[in-house]
């Protein structure tokens, strides 16, 4: 990473501090600051530019695989920028790409806007902890802040598998080994069964993808592990059925058992627009795996869910327009940001008449 104009790019999306940079040929440089697009006050990037910068970044082996399979995500260390998480696209037969920014150390739980509870999923002996929302909502800045807490509480081993490594964490009172997708590892699959033979207390998964991955966290998680994993759902309850859902009969029966006896919470969040426009803020939904929730869980009776969230407020539960509500009246996300990602406006737009 040595050409110089992407250097100035890097550095100038720090100074906006940008949390990705996006190099499209036909428009200028474009910056993501505070979740809105943001054009660099320069020339438009010819393909040729952007074609030279790509392969200025690419070594050897990485550079074939994106001439065989057209797409590539990896991480990067830049002198200036710190690591940086690379994908890498086509478009028009040339390559594209945007950049996001993993930063130099993790926020604290208050910095990120996250509930006390989440320190207690960290605390958990075993189990499954879930972490969903779409992308751009900062599951992997929560995830590696539940990997920071371990580390700092807990003499054990933690085995992250990632694609790729966004963060890397050092030895505190845990060992951690965090391997990466075809650096380290050929796929999620092999590396969770692998995972398993190399005796760790904490078991860290990228991304929960398909039914073999699942299947295999949901075992380690019953089998005395903690497994922490993130998934792209926007729902609590949807998160709950894209795990099911991706089995059938008997195979569905047994994951519904599995995910009611191992999981320990779940928490759904989204990033919004600040009511000032210079940060984002963050609003979730949390679940926690009571007795009367697993049950909801066996029985397959997920449109209860929301009653119990409400109910459990006691247990730290949350409902996702109950937290648009609060951020509200706080004076932290404007009127129009709540009603619009509202599961149901009423009961925003009820609590304010």
């Amino acid at each position: 990473m040595t050409t110089e104009p992407l250097d100035r790019l890097l550095e100038a999306a720090l100074e906006y501090e940008a949390s990705d940079l996006h190099l499209v040929a036909g428009v200028p440089p474009a910056f993501r600051v505070n979740g809105e697009i943001i054009l660099a006050d320069r020339d438009a990037l010819t393909e040729a530019e952007a074609t030279e910068m790509t392969h200025a970044l690419l070594n050897e082996q990485q550079l074939r695989k994106f001439e065989e399979e057209w797409e590539l995500c990896i991480s990067l260390l830049h002198q200036a920028a710190g690591r940086v998480r690379l994908t890498l696209y086509r478009r028009n037969g040339h390559p594209e790409m945007s950049m996001r920014f993993c930063g130099h150390q993790i926020p604290s739980r208050e910095e990120l806007g996250l509930p006390p509870q989440i320190d207690d999923f960290a605390r958990r002996p075993n189990g499954l902890v879930l972490i969903t929302g779409p992308t751009g909502a900062g599951k992997t800045t929560t995830m590696n802040y539940l990997v920071n807490l371990i580390n700092e509480e807990r003499r054990c081993k933690i085995v992250t598998i990632e694609d790729p490594i966004e963060f890397v964490h050092e030895n505190r009172r845990a060992i951690i080994v965090q391997q990466e997708v075809l650096t380290d590892v050929r796929s999620f699959n092999r590396a969770l069964i692998h995972v398993l033979r190399q005796d760790p207390d904490v078991i860290v998964v990228g991304e929960m993808r398909d039914p073999e991955a699942i299947a295999t966290a949901l075992t380690a998680a019953e089998t005395g592990h903690l497994v922490l994993a993130t998934m792209h759902s926007p729902s609590v309850a949807h998160a709950i059925e894209r795990i099911t859902g991706v089995f059938e009969g008997a195979a569905q029966r047994q994951v519904i058992l599995q995910l009611a006896n191992s999981f320990q919470g779940i928490i759904a969040q989204e990033l919004l627009p600040a009511v000032n426009r210079t940060r984002r803020v963050l609003a979730f939904e949390l679940i926690v795996a009571t007795g009367a929730v697993r049950n909801l869980v066996r029985e397959n009776q997920l449109h209860q869910l929301e009653n119990i969230i409400q109910m459990g407020r006691k247990e730290g539960m949350v409902l996702m327009d109950n937290c648009l509500h609060d951020l509200y009246t706080n004076a932290l996300i404007s009127y129009d940001t709540a009603v619009s990602r509202a599961r149901n406006p009423d009961r925003i737009t009820r609590k304010n008449h």
